[in-house]
């Protein structure tokens, strides 16, 4: 796991537990060098914390003077002017003209879970501001990603008159120029990185422009959105639009929507991206919203949702009727008052996500035998393309993800079309920038279309482009790629015993949370525990014990282990000793706490006594 930039040790730590090369071949790091422990234990001594938390504070780079804001970040305190970012003011006054106006105003929409909960939240506050606006989520496969002329003729047709665009439209610039002819004002809400080449539009809020200074560039575009709402609130209030018969709205009552958004489009958790998971997940657990009540239920959530709960099982569901379903009924979902109807779109989304589940499962072996035979044994190639006619356009990101973690190097996967025009995404590792280069493909003639992020990013292109493309992406970002897998490290917060491994360490160490994206997990140590028991269970993972010297058991798990380096060291390592690196989980289960090991690697001890550092 690879710590924060302010987090990396100024002089390289010797291996955590003398582990220099564990049983999947990583080298084991202190995440603490010696001023980062010195900075640990001056948090304990002016701030009275637990050691651990404070390794675990320390690691992340807080400040000794920042420590009680980190604990408790508040939006107040973390939220800038909105007008810092380029063009909010005209954005905010351009929206509040049509609130006072009663203008119809159209949402043009991402299909992900972030464009979803950006369209919702956008939507709230037009309706509480009295405007019955329309929406519109392009259909993956006949529109695909953001705006298109045919839609925006549509929009148009039903009397729209503002367009906002959430999650995309930075690069749209030929349907916002059929928008403006048809007299349509454009107002775009993105993060997508981009070029010089923007499109001209009422006002382009992006902190990611080359001319913007606000900083707010690790924003997911619900975030944005939020910010957005407060200047147009501001701007409302300003005008007397604001009454006691239309009181003013409470963003920060929305929060639900935003949390969903910025873990499920895996934006950093710093600044105030962390400040609105953090509230949005207390809002979640006040079980107030109808909409993400009824996911949470269907998802058969047992205990308060937690970050990684939102990206990997709320997060899904309402992504699944973008990539193979209706792609609207996520916001339908969001937007929904009535807990019946929001139960049945539920239920409906939790099908089409295991439909999808289905479809990925097939699509992902063929992609993973391609990209092994294209390795080959020499471990060769930087970047993984894959391609085949017959996969789900829905599920080629998914299988990216997964070709991207299996083989540790950037990696596409491409569902190629009858008519020959493929359409993919691609997955990145830290420190290789796809969106750069995605773009640059596109600039240079062999990508129809593209864009994105620097750990994410889409692709059109023609099948006869397909070899061009590899040999560019290689060419592009093979040194990267060997670079940033020149040492494959984990980064090791702490040692415990089984003894430790609590429900109330977990609670102590989740004050640092939430934790994901730009804000790891603490990873901690078992050091020479005995593996007394390991077996498969669910889909390809292992369930395992872990006994101490002093007699006590630690329940873990290894998930989707089963088939890969950390399960096959398991197994062949029962009964014996061996060094353990993982998170702490708990599991609820029929209304009971226990405390699990995450286990992500394995060593094996040295001959002599174990020194914890």
């Amino acid at each position: 796991m690879t710590p924060p930039a302010t987090a990396l040790p100024v002089e390289a730590p010797q291996a955590f537990l003398g582990v220099a090369r564990s049983l999947t071949d990583k080298l084991w790091r202190d995440r603490l060098d010696a001023r980062g422990a010195a900075k640990a234990l001056a948090i304990v001594q002016q701030h009275q914390l637990p050691e651990l938390l404070a390794r675990v504070l320390a690691g992340r780079g807080v400040d000794i003077d920042a420590v009680t804001d980190f604990l408790d970040p508040t939006i107040r305190k973390l939220l800038p002017d909105p007008f810092t970012v380029t063009q909010m003011e005209a954005a905010a006054k351009r929206i509040a003209d049509a609130a006072v106006k009663g203008e119809k105003v159209a949402i043009f929409g991402d299909y992900d879970v972030d464009g979803a909960t950006s369209a919702a939240l956008l939507a709230w506050h037009l309706r509480h501001c009295g405007l019955d606006p329309l929406i519109h989520i392009p259909d993956r496969i006949f529109e695909g990603y953001g705006p298109n002329v045919e839609a925006v003729r549509g929009l148009a047709a039903k009397g729209a008159t503002l367009l906002v665009t959430v999650d995309c439209g930075t690069t749209s610039i030929e349907p916002l120029a059929e928008a403006k002819r048809l007299g349509m004002s454009v107002v775009v809400i993105d993060h997508h990185q981009c070029g010089l080449d923007l499109p001209e539009v009422d006002a382009l809020v992006n902190p990611n422009r080359p001319d913007d200074l606000s900083g707010l560039g690790h924003l997911a575009a619900v975030g944005l959105v939020l910010v957005t709402l407060v200047a147009v609130n501001r701007e409302l209030r300003q005008r007397g639009f604001w009454s006691a018969e239309l009181p003013e709205p409470d963003l920060l009552g929305m929060l639900h929507h935003v949390a969903l958004g910025t873990v499920a489009d895996v934006a950093p958790l710093i600044g105030l991206n962390r400040a609105f998971v953090a509230k949005g997940l207390i809002a979640m657990r006040r079980r107030d919203h109808v909409g993400h009540t009824a996911l949470m239920d269907v998802a058969r959530l047992n205990g308060p949702p937690e970050a990684w709960h939102l990206g990997f099982m709320l997060g899904p569901r309402i992504n699944a009727g973008g990539r193979i379903g209706r792609a609207d009924l996520g916001v339908q979902l969001l937007l929904e008052g009535d807990s019946v109807e929001a139960a049945r779109i539920a239920a409906e989304l939790d099908r089409l996500n295991s439909e999808r589940r289905v479809i990925e499962q097939a699509a992902e072996a063929q992609a993973e035998a391609e990209a092994l035979a294209s390795i080959g044994l020499e471990d060769k190639l930087g970047v993984i393309v894959t391609a085949s006619e017959g996969w789900h356009p829905g599920v080629v990101g998914l299988v990216a993800s997964r070709l991207k973690e299996k083989f540790s190097r950037p990696a596409f996967a491409i569902a190629l079309e009858p008519g020959g025009i493929g359409t993919g995404s691609g997955r990145s590792i830290a420190g290789v920038d796809l969106g750069k280069a995605v773009r640059q493909a596109v600039a240079d003639g062999i990508l129809l279309k593209g864009g994105g992020h620097a750990m994410a990013a889409g692709v059109t292109l023609r099948k006869e482009k397909l070899a061009e493309f590899r040999a560019y992406l290689e060419n592009a970002l093979a040194q990267d790629v060997a670079e940033a897998r020149h040492v494959n490290e984990i980064y090791i917060d702490g040692a415990v015993s089984a003894r430790a491994v609590t429900t109330e360490l977990a609670t102590t160490l989740n004050r640092a949370g939430p934790f994901g994206s730009g804000n790891p997990e603490p990873v901690l140590a078992l050091p020479a525990h005995q593996l007394v028991f390991a077996d498969e269970v669910g889909q390809a993972h292992l369930r395992l014990r872990f006994k101490s010297g002093d007699g006590a058991i630690v329940n873990g798990i290894a998930f989707r282990s089963v088939g890969q380096k950390l399960g096959n060291a398991l197994l062949a390592n029962r009964g014996q000793q061996l060094h353990v690196a993982g998170s702490l989980s708990v599991d609820r289960y029929q209304g009971v706490e226990r405390v699990q090991f995450r286990v992500v690697d394995v060593a094996l001890p040295d001959q002599g006594p174990s020194v914890i550092r």
